[in-house]
């Protein structure tokens, strides 16, 4: 635990959807009024500890409601459920069941996890109701722009939906799957591990500790592809020091390090990240508008301490050598320069 104070600093707080980032969302649909908010669901009135498999305390508790209320509540979930995976018509709502609202008692977000099933087929799934926070946000629309997945979420004033990320949580993959992998599959989880590693370094995304990704196995004609997703964005582009941003440094991942030593070379490490940033770089080249307009709205919002912007500035032209970080005011500008040092060395490197 003596690492983690060293490298995370005090409790983060929520930032408010600002003006600004609130215009961004609706122009690009993520703005959509919700019949339910977060303060509804902590309504319940009782509710009792979920426990794994294994009679382990999840750190989520099973919530209850009145008579009244889960009515209510229910109709309104089952809404929401078609407004995020559908056109919000309400033909679906009669074949749609609430099996569960779950509340989390750990982290910053304290969300409630709903499950819904489709009672024709007994098919289900999941999706988020959290407290809007601005970080978290920029977190998932960066997430939709520059990485390989898109993300599926709505913002309305003070609440957040998010879409279930389904995979192996990273703690539990590592500890229950990994030993049995072969070293072929070792080798490939490493290199997916360098390309998620550059991900997040290069936009900021914080605090990627085992328990805050998923590995995702997608079984090939003759192989298992392993790839590796981010599920909390809470700390996007917050903390001053450069190493909250860089995965290896994290305890929980020593295993995942100590296996990329062993599996890959320095060469190969190169090229990986080479190819994360050229994707990165593409992506923002593909997409211009939405990533200058997302950054627009970052370099006029308040997401971190100004001592965390100066510390993170002096570590950036330390790591890079650029000292146009010096020039920056904030985290918007601070990523602002990131991303257009990557776009800037793929353009030079490929001659466009």
């Amino acid at each position: 635990m003596a690492v983690e104070k060293k490298l995370m600093s005090k409790k983060k707080p929520a930032f408010p959807i600002s003006e600004s980032l609130d215009g961004y969302l609706k122009r690009y649909n993520r703005n959509i009024k919700i019949p339910i908010f977060y303060d509804d669901l902590l309504r319940f009135q009782g509710s009792i500890t979920v426990f794994d498999k294994n009679d382990e305390d999840t750190l989520w508790v099973r919530t209850y409601y009145s008579e009244w209320d889960r009515v209510e509540i229910d109709n309104s979930l089952k809404k929401i459920y078609t407004m995020l995976h559908s056109d919000g018509n309400d033909e679906a709502i009669p074949f749609l069941n609430v099996d569960s609202i779950d509340y989390c008692t750990f982290g910053n977000s304290k969300p409630f996890r709903i499950k819904i099933r489709n009672i024709l087929n007994d098919n289900y799934t999941h999706f988020y109701v959290k407290k809007a926070d601005a970080s978290r946000v920029y977190g998932l629309e960066l997430e939709h722009i520059l990485s390989p997945y898109s993300m599926n979420f709505l913002v309305y004033k003070d609440t957040l939906i998010e879409e279930h990320i389904a995979g192996i949580p990273g703690d539990d993959f590592i500890n229950d799957f990994l030993p049995k992998c072969t070293e072929a599959e070792k080798a490939q989880i490493a290199k997916e591990f360098v390309k998620f590693k550059e991900r997040c370094l290069v936009r900021l995304l914080g605090d990627m500790r085992s328990y805050n990704y998923v590995i995702t196995p997608t079984h090939d004609f003759d192989q298992i592809i392993y790839k590796i997703r981010a599920i909390d964005f809470d700390q996007q582009s917050f903390e001053g020091n450069l190493k909250v941003y860089n995965l290896q440094f994290m305890k929980e991942n020593f295993k995942m390090v100590e296996m990329v030593s062993k599996k890959l070379q320095n060469n190969s490490i190169r090229q990986y990240k080479l190819e994360e940033r050229s994707y990165m770089a593409k992506r923002m080249i593909t997409v211009p508008r939405r990533t200058t307009r997302l950054i627009k709205c970052m370099k006029k919002d308040t997401i971190s301490y100004p001592e965390n912007v100066e510390l993170l500035k002096s570590h950036l032209i330390q790591y890079v050598g650029d000292v146009k970080f010096k020039d920056c005011n904030n985290m918007g500008e601070i990523l602002e320069t990131i991303l257009e040092f990557v776009k800037r060395n793929y353009l030079d490197i490929t001659g466009k």
